[in-house]
């Protein structure tokens, strides 16, 4: 099989290409196995790209100032929305597959498990209206500058999980880089699980790839693996550990997913059905590989949220969206529930949208969002959009425009990081840079909001 260098770049981006000598070390590898408590748990996170409108995904109808005179159009009367069981907000009415995750006879008198939080209200200090600046915000941990490009969620991964020794210990599905993965040590970026992998003739492309040997460097891997993995040749060489280590992570990963493939057409378990169109395809490739594959962390993106103009009330386009979103959540659900418990599904997206409706029947950039979290251990609920946590009035207190922030993101992925993923609370000012002096000068922002209980509880 003749491998030409655009076959090796077609196979899947891997996260800065990066794999230096210096990453090899025994001590790095033991301080990363020793930072995390846990080896099973696993995080799913969507990018809402665009920016959500929080005003009409879960409605503060407690607020007097949410009516038609603010938003003529997109209004939608209580009678149509969900009741979520604490007389102040409602839920909008195409997110009703949600309501099965929601459900608790605690929260609104059904029976269900109770494992859906929606939490109002998040943003971050300073916040930026530019979607590209937000974005990145979001997914490196660091707001207020523009110029870092290492992803939070990378730092997590690359602190807690040992990616040395489990090479698809998380994945992009997205055709291009996410930040939130990005950082020195290679992560795949996997359009398709099916073409991730070289062109060719299968057999030929399975013999390329080869094995890894039956020890690191040992001299009986085949292909590819047993290339990189074996003895290493000219180590004085410069830049030899970032090409080898990037091509034994690439081959490595595009191995694991081809086997995860070559077990068969996926057929999703509990009845659940995935969403029409790409999104429901990339939530039902992330199900095979939480199931055939040891991934532990898997982002992806649902764009066309920036709804500046024909918004829609409850069967426009940001009622489509929403109810893709909360389809892919029900399927998800029935079909994950053998992992549930070791499960969180999360939401982000660059900032909320303006309390009053625009000229062209839309709403234009905001600051403070709405998130979903979704999983066995969740304490399901509505967080900050009760009598208690939300005044009258509070849907223009930010600039008498938006809706000012309660809970800084960073938080709640501090709950995920400590509570979920069982992290050791030191390792919070590396995952997080800044995080002391943040809480520091927002203590408020910071305070745990309690959607997930203590690791022991």
């Amino acid at each position: 099989m003749m491998l030409r260098r655009r076959d090796f770049l077609r196979a899947g981006g891997m996260t800065a290409l990066g794999f230096g000598l210096n990453l090899l070390s025994p001590a790095v590898s033991t301080r990363q196995a020793q930072a995390g408590a846990t080896d099973d748990t696993k995080l799913l996170f969507i990018f809402q790209r665009g920016g959500n409108d929080a005003v009409n995904t879960a409605i503060p109808y407690g607020d007097p100032e949410y009516s038609t005179a603010n938003r003529p159009t997109l209004f939608i009367p209580r009678a149509d929305a969900i009741d979520l069981g604490n007389d102040f907000a409602g839920l909008h009415p195409r997110l009703a597959p949600m309501m099965e995750i929601y459900n608790h006879t605690d929260l609104n008198g059904v029976e269900g498990p109770g494992n859906l939080a929606i939490i109002h209200r998040v943003g971050y200090a300073g916040q930026s209206q530019s979607h590209f600046d937000s974005q990145r915000y979001w997914e490196t941990g660091l707001p207020g500058d523009p110029a870092f490009d290492e992803g939070m969620l990378y730092r997590h991964i690359a602190r807690t999980m040992n990616p040395l020794e489990n090479r698809l210990v998380a994945a992009a599905l997205s055709g291009s880089q996410m930040t939130a993965l990005r950082g020195p040590l290679p992560i795949p970026t996997v359009r398709n699980p099916e073409s991730f992998t070289f062109s060719g003739d299968p057999a030929k492309v399975r013999k390329f790839i080869g094995r890894l040997p039956g020890v690191p460097e040992g001299p009986d891997g085949t292909g590819l693996l047993g290339a990189y993995g074996g003895p290493p040749d000219f180590p004085d060489k410069p830049y030899r550990g970032l090409v080898y280590g990037t091509g034994l992570a690439l081959a490595d990963a595009i191995n694991i997913i081809q086997e995860a493939v070559a077990q068969g057409p996926y057929d999703p378990s509990g009845g659940a059905v995935y969403p029409q169109g790409s999104f429901g395809k990339k939530l039902a490739d992330a199900a095979m590989l939480f199931k055939r594959t040891p991934v532990r962390i898997v982002g992806l993106n649902i764009g066309g949220w920036d709804t500046h103009t024909n918004q829609g009330q409850i069967n426009g386009r940001h009622g489509d969206l929403l109810a893709t979103v909360a389809e892919g959540f029900q399927a998800l659900y029935r079909d994950l529930q053998e992992q549930w418990d070791k499960l969180i599904v999360v939401t982000m997206t660059d900032f909320g949208r303006t309390s009053r409706e625009n000229g062209s029947r839309g709403t234009d950039h905001a600051h403070a969002c709405v998130m979903f979290a979704a999983g066995g251990r969740v304490r399901g609920g509505v967080y900050n959009c009760d009598a208690s946590t939300w005044a009258p009035g509070d849907l223009f207190s930010a600039r008498d425009r938006y809706i000012r922030r309660r809970t800084d993101f960073r938080a709640l992925f501090v709950e995920i990081f400590l509570r979920h993923f069982g992290n050791d609370p030191a390792t919070l000012e590396e995952i997080i840079p800044g995080y002391s002096d943040a809480v520091q000068n927002d203590p408020g922002g910071f305070e745990p909001l309690g959607f997930l209980p203590q690791p022991d509880a």
